[in-house]
């Protein structure tokens, strides 16, 4: 099965303008698909901005509405997958949402997030019931958290129970927390024997300073590609084949012992 090139967006885009967030998404989409990328990954909440304080029930639209059909029209012009974050409304429930959607434009998954980070997210947001949400990309079985989520390591190996390659993370990871770029994030993807793609905001932005360092960690916890600090489009590979040969040889998923973890929960 061959790689799958993945495009990492690290960009915080104009927080409040969805036309020229689009506009750029469109742009990246581009520099991808010509680098041979197959999925294009953007930050958390990257259609409207995330730190648009009470514009976001205004900015807020269904999962079908039109930053979608925007974007699906972006992956299909450009021939590649996209995911990307943004405030999705439902009745009078307002989630904080990823969602994505494939080469041909059809949409493949939505997540919500699920743990809520910081008063803001917490004033504005309904967390999310629904721990994994997966879809099938190029024979990769592609998983979806948001930011914060993954700092939680039961939800990182729930995935990996259920057989995620490919962890989509779109974060809005803030200082002083770069640690969790740095050193969690590739240490999820060894002990959960998986590729994560981690994917920031970058620079000022309302009260926020993002700290960028978006990264691709390979299952041996080698990190594949990283962004610096500023706005960036880094690219690394997905390898199905040495995926395989990682979990083969990495016993942690087959010496689990459930049975001595029901207190966790």
């Amino acid at each position: 099965m061959p790689s799958l090139r993945t495009a990492l967006l690290q960009s915080s885009g104009r927080p409040g303008a969805v036309a020229e967030n689009l506009k750029a998404l469109d742009e990246a989409a581009a520099r991808a698909a010509a680098a041979g990328a197959r999925l294009l990954v953007a930050p958390e909440l990257f259609l409207t901005g995330y730190a648009i304080g009470d514009a976001v029930p205004e900015l807020a639209e269904p999962a079908e509405g039109p930053g979608a059909k925007a974007i699906a029209e972006i992956a299909v012009r450009h021939g590649l997958a996209v995911l990307y974050g943004y405030p999705e409304r439902d009745g009078e429930r307002i989630f904080n949402a990823s969602q994505l959607i494939g080469a041909d434009g059809v949409r493949l998954a939505n997540y919500r997030k699920t743990h809520l980070f910081g008063c803001f997210e917490q004033e504005w947001f309904t967390p999310g019931e629904q721990t994994v949400v997966q879809a099938e990309l190029d024979g990769i079985r592609v998983g979806l958290l948001i930011c914060y989520d993954v700092e939680f390591p039961e939800n990182v190996r729930a995935h990996a129970l259920a057989g995620t390659d490919l962890l989509l993370v779109p974060t809005a990871q803030m200082h002083p927390f770069q640690f969790v770029a740095e050193s969690v994030v590739p240490v999820r993807a060894f002990e959960s024997q998986m590729y994560v793609a981690y994917v920031n905001r970058t620079g000022p932005e309302g009260e926020f300073e993002f700290v960028g360092l978006s990264c691709l960690a390979g299952p041996d916890g080698v990190v594949r590609t990283r962004a610096g600090r500023g706005e960036e489009l880094v690219i690394g590979e997905v390898d199905p084949e040495f995926l395989a040969a990682s979990r083969a040889a990495n016993p942690y998923l087959a010496d689990r012992r459930p049975g001595l973890y029901g207190s966790l929960a």
